[in-house]
């Protein structure tokens, strides 16, 4: 029997084109994500949670041992975790937090540190030996043997159901026989979720465990779900810092805003591994390097066009940001209650921060307004919202970047129809399609690589150059401003590139 000395996350499927993605990803989790925020229990149907074990203990190596031997011995998929603390009001508000993602919890390498702890949880708790593990568990390996995705049916929704249900979610845990990188993290405490709004953390984990599935198939990185019950911004804080010694990096993961910016900027400061809130900086990086080709083709310059934002939650200000450090000037954004400018009443402090950089002419109107004689829209906002005569207003050759999810600000389609230059999009039936999946993979690989320990803004240009570049100039069109989704070489060039 071989010796084991490592354990990684991976997938048990293949994610091998957009319809398959679409399936394991966006937008085809949203429906077990609902199912499981109707029934939580749901999610021992709709993902891993069943067969996931917690091995918790103040010893990494020790978690991992024990991990090995539940996987090896029991096929239990275990997830060593290292909490820094031996206070028992510390371990009991770590597992308390983590519960959404464990069918239950192996203490029993701390067991006089725990066995007093009455943990408020609905999942068995080992605190020390028991006859028959397996038993305790209660957890049921489920595997995909000659699967195909021809085998489902219906719409995308129904046969991501029909997978998530078949396989016992789409992750599980690998023995390797070398040692593994500790995987990175992906927390979320379910309060932004794709387009359903605050879901829960449980109701999150599809999501999640999706995401996990592209770490592994496009960056060849191993990463753990970890959704949390806590929506306080101070205690996901602590929580993180509590067991930050079980992973190589963070990935916060659909935080609502403005608190995903307290939680990322703490945690940065605190944190001794990188953090990084994709919702953020990966859509941040991908709309740069659309956006420089899109220009590029229109004939414009950065620093000379007028953008328009509709939307001013955490995506939109962190592709502000990014736009402002690659030489953008002009610069509106909206939201519901119509443009930010200086000491609106409701402003918080991130647009309060965010408009010391644009919108110098303290400009206070609507969309509609706001949009005229603009080069560039770029929503992160809601449905349908941009209209027939608000594109005709705006200058001419039109940049439209409509990435509402799943229902964006203007189908592409129409876009065009009405007069748009470029339009481009989150969605797969598409072209120009704008995919965090294009960086997050070959970014976490090139923090691994390198040894990061802190992800800077120089590092989400150098990504966004590489990946706008990726798209040769004789291949460069209105119709494909970015590479695919699903292309191979990309991660692999962000991972080059992150230094």
């Amino acid at each position: 029997m071989p010796k084991y000395d490592g354990i990684k996350i991976v997938s048990k499927v293949s994610v091998e084109d957009k319809d398959s993605l679409a399936i394991v990803y966006t937008p085809g989790v949203a429906a077990s994500c609902l199912k499981i925020k109707e029934n939580p229990n749901l999610a021992y149907e709709y993902t891993n949670k069943e067969n996931s074990v917690a091995v918790i203990s103040f010893d990494y190596k020790k978690s991992l041992e024990r991990s090995i031997f539940l996987k090896s011995a029991l096929s239990i998929d275990a997830y060593p975790i290292e909490i820094n603390s031996k206070d028992a009001n510390k371990i009991k508000f770590v597992v308390e937090n983590i519960e959404p993602s464990f069918g239950a919890f192996d203490l029993s390498l701390i067991e006089n540190s725990v066995k007093d702890i009455d943990f408020n949880v609905s999942v068995p708790v080992l605190k020390g030996s028991v006859k028959n593990l397996k038993e305790y568990f209660l957890c049921v390996s489920k595997n995909l043997f000659m699967f195909s995705y021809d085998k489902l049916e219906g719409t995308t929704s129904e046969k991501s159901l029909q997978l998530r249900k078949m396989a016992g979610g789409v992750i599980e845990t690998e023995l390797t026989q070398d040692v593994q990188p500790k995987p990175i993290g992906i927390v979320s405490d379910g309060s932004a979720v794709l387009g359903l709004g605050n879901i829960s953390g449980i109701a999150g984990l599809p999501v999640m465990e999706g995401k996990s599935v592209l770490f592994q198939e496009l960056g060849n990185v191993s990463a753990m779900p970890l959704c949390i019950k806590t929506q306080n911004s101070d205690e996901i804080i602590e929580l993180v810092l509590l067991i930050q010694n079980s992973f190589s990096g963070i990935n916060l993961e659909d935080i609502q805003a403005p608190r995903c910016f307290e939680v990322e900027n703490e945690l940065i400061k605190k944190a001794d591994i990188p953090i990084f809130h994709d919702d953020q900086h990966g859509t941040a990086i991908v709309v740069l390097a659309g956006l420089l080709n899109a220009l590029y083709l229109a004939k414009k310059n950065i620093e000379d066009v007028k953008i328009v934002f509709s939307g001013a939650g955490a995506a939109a200000i962190a592709v502000c940001k990014l736009l402002i450090s690659a030489g953008a000037k002009n610069i509106l954004m909206f939201d519901s209650n119509g443009s930010l400018y200086k000491g609106r009443s409701n402003n918080n402090f991130a647009h309060e921060e965010i408009l010391n950089y644009i919108n110098q002419d303290n400009f206070k109107s609507d969309l509609k307004e706001g949009i005229k004689c603009a080069d560039v829209f770029i929503g992160l906002s809601a449905p349908n919202i941009l209209k027939k005569d608000m594109i005709e207003s705006m200058n001419n050759n039109p940049i439209i970047f409509a990435l509402a999810n799943p229902v964006p600000e203007i189908l592409p389609d129409k876009a065009i129809e009405y007069g748009a230059f470029i339009a481009a999009s989150g969605r797969s039936d598409f072209n120009n399609q704008i995919n965090n999946s294009l960086v997050f993979p070959g970014l976490f690989n090139g923090v691994l690589k390198h040894n990061i320990k802190k992800i800077t803004n120089e590092m989400k240009l150098n990504c966004a150059f590489a990946l706008a570049s990726l798209v040769k100039e004789d291949e460069l069109s209105k119709d494909y401003i970015l590479p695919d989704a699903l292309d191979r070489q990309v991660p692999v060039v962000i991972s080059n590139n992150v230094i």
